[in-house]
C-alpha cells in the first residue's frame, strides 16, 4: 500500500477529508492517506513541506504561491475551496479599538511570517490606503490558541482568522469583531512536492478523484450542518450561512488568477519577481 502524508488546518473547510479518511476510500485503492492537523496554519505547512513531513497540503493560495516562488519544490494541482475566504479582523473585547480605521499603525498577531495571517494584513492595509512599511507591525503568536491567550493581554492589537472559525470567540466575549477582509482570489488549494509528483502521479491523480466525488455531493449530504456544528463547536445557523458562502472546486487555478496573486504579492513587496504560471500550477 503506497503511503502519503497530507497537511492541513483543523477547520471545517476539511470536512471532506475527514469523511473519506473514515470510510477507508483512500486504502480501497491501495493508498494510505494520513491527514495531519496544522494548527499554525499555512506558514507552519510550507515548512513542512520543505521538509518532506508533508507529501501535500491544503493551503491559503496566497500563501503556498509565494513559498513557491521563494524556493519551495512544490506544485499547486488544485483549488480545493474557489470561494473568498473571508478573514474576520478581531480585537481583544477589552481593547479600545472599535473599527478598522483605529487599527492603523497597531500590531497586527500573526501565526507566523509567511502565514496567511501575515500576508492578508498587508492585503487589509492595502484596501485602506495604508502605508504599509510605516502602519504596519507584527507580533507572532504562533496560532490561534495564541491569539486567544495573547490578545487580552496586549500581545498584538489585532488578529486576522478566518470569520465563522473564531466565531464562538466573539460569542463568548473573548474576541471583539471590528471588520472583515475576503481574499481576492479562491482560498485553498492542494500543493503536492515535486518529487512527489515526478514519482507517483496517477496515486496522486486518484486521491483527488476520491476528494472531488465527496466535494461535489458535500452540500447535500443528509444533516451536513448539524455535523458540522457538532464537530467544531459552531452556532447552526452560523454553520448555515458558511455553507451558503462556501464552494468547492474540481479544476485548477487559471495562469490569469496564479498572475493576479503575484501582481498583489508585487505590490506588497512580499515577493521580488513574479515568475511563469507553469512554474507554480501543476499539469495532471
Amino acid at each position: 500500500m503506497k503511503k502519503f502524508h497530507i497537511g492541513g488546518v483543523p477547520e471545517h473547510f476539511n470536512l471532506p477529508w475527514y469523511l473519506t479518511l473514515r470510510d477507508k476510500e483512500y486504502q480501497e485503492k491501495d493508498i494510505n492517506l494520513r491527514w495531519k492537523d496544522f494548527h499554525g496554519g499555512t506558514g507552519q505547512m510550507c515548512k513542512a513541506l520543505r521538509d518532506k513531513e508533508i507529501d501535500m497540503a491544503v493551503i491559503l493560495t496566497e500563501g503556498i504561491i509565494r513559498d513557491i516562488i521563494n524556493g519551495n519544490a512544490c506544485k499547486i494541482v488544485q483549488v480545493f475551496v474557489k470561494s473568498p475566504l473571508i478573514w474576520g479582523i478581531h480585537v481583544a473585547n477589552n481593547s479600545s479599538y472599535k473599527e478598522i480605521s483605529d487599527l492603523k499603525g497597531t500590531a497586527a498577531a500573526i501565526s507566523r511570517y509567511g502565514s496567511g495571517s501575515h500576508l492578508m494584513a498587508f492585503v487589509n492595509a492595502e484596501n485602506h490606503d495604508w502605508d504599509t512599511e510605516k502602519d504596519l507591525d507584527f507580533e507572532v503568536i504562533k496560532n490561534l490558541d495564541g491569539a486567544l491567550d495573547g490578545l487580552p493581554k496586549g500581545k498584538g492589537d489585532y488578529f486576522m482568522w478566518e470569520k465563522f472559525t473564531t466565531k464562538p470567540y466573539v460569542d463568548n466575549g473573548t474576541f471583539r469583531l471590528v471588520g472583515e477582509c475576503p481574499t481576492p482570489w479562491p482560498c485553498f488549494v492542494i500543493a503536492v512536492r515535486n518529487d512527489v509528483l515526478e514519482q507517483d502521479m496517477d496515486s496522486v491523480k486518484t486521491i483527488l478523484d476520491i476528494i472531488n466525488a465527496t466535494t461535489l455531493e458535500f452540500k447535500n449530504i443528509p444533516s451536513i450542518d448539524k455535523m458540522i456544528s457538532n464537530r467544531y463547536d459552531q452556532q447552526l445557523e452560523d454553520v448555515q450561512e458558511w455553507l451558503s458562502l462556501t464552494a468547492w472546486s474540481q479544476k485548477n487555478l487559471s495562469a490569469a488568477q496564479v498572475n493576479k496573486v503575484q501582481k498583489q504579492l508585487l505590490q506588497l513587496d512580499l515577493i521580488d519577481e513574479e515568475v511563469d504560471a507553469s512554474t507554480i500550477l501543476a499539469s495532471l
